[in-house]
């Protein structure tokens, strides 16, 4: 079984940013692409960003690119999502996810099997 865990949400000023993280457990945690989601209140989830399995490939939603960074340590089975130049609108619940398999970093949620509990970032002005 596989269990992800966020952390570093928390409450920050437009323009400020924050460092998420999402521990792993298992061994396989290098074998599969990542991904971050996130869902704002009375809205739809939607894809932040993803990266392959090694760390070579990522993907961004338009909304984001430019200002998040997605990265992987596989030696601590850990994701990161370094979020700057933060703004109102990404005030929400992330998430991260772990593709069903190695080479996906795509934006559909089906394509992922495993969920964290999600890490709540507010942005206030």
């Amino acid at each position: 079984q596989v269990q992800l865990v966020e952390s570093g949400g928390g409450l920050v000023k437009v323009g400020g940013s924050l460092r998420l993280s999402c521990a792993a457990s298992g061994r396989t945690f290098s074998s599969y692409a990542m991904g971050w989601f996130r869902q704002a209140p009375g809205k739809e989830r939607e894809f932040v960003a993803a990266i392959s399995w090694s760390g070579d490939r990522t993907y961004y939603a338009d909304s984001v690119k430019g200002r998040f960074t997605i990265s992987r340590d596989n030696t601590k089975n850990t994701v990161y999502l370094q979020m700057n130049s933060l703004k109102s609108e990404d005030r929400a619940v992330y998430y991260c996810a772990r593709a069903r398999i190695a080479y996906y970093i795509g934006a559909n949620g089906a394509e992922y099997d495993y969920w964290g509990q999600g890490t709540q970032v507010t942005v206030s002005s």
